[in-house]
């Protein structure tokens, strides 16, 4: 053995933590959503569009023709 090798020391592979309760929410809240949006209709929650956000549109334009 040469000195390097004596101080290398192996890594042992660590198992996952399986959380499999996580796991079956997590699943079972994407297919609900999926199921959801399959049917037409539209979801619930969305985005909240900043009120700082410049947009050029001419119908977001207040006092300004043309």
């Amino acid at each position: 053995m040469s000195g390097n090798e004596a101080f290398m020391k192996k890594k042992k592979n660590k198992k996952k933590k399986v959380n499999l309760l996580q796991d079956y929410i997590k699943t079972v809240k994407k297919m609900n959503r999926e199921a959801e949006l399959a049917s037409g209709a539209k979801r619930i929650e969305r985005v909240v569009k900043s009120k700082k956000t410049y947009t050029r549109k001419k119908k977001h334009r207040s006092g300004e023709e043309g």
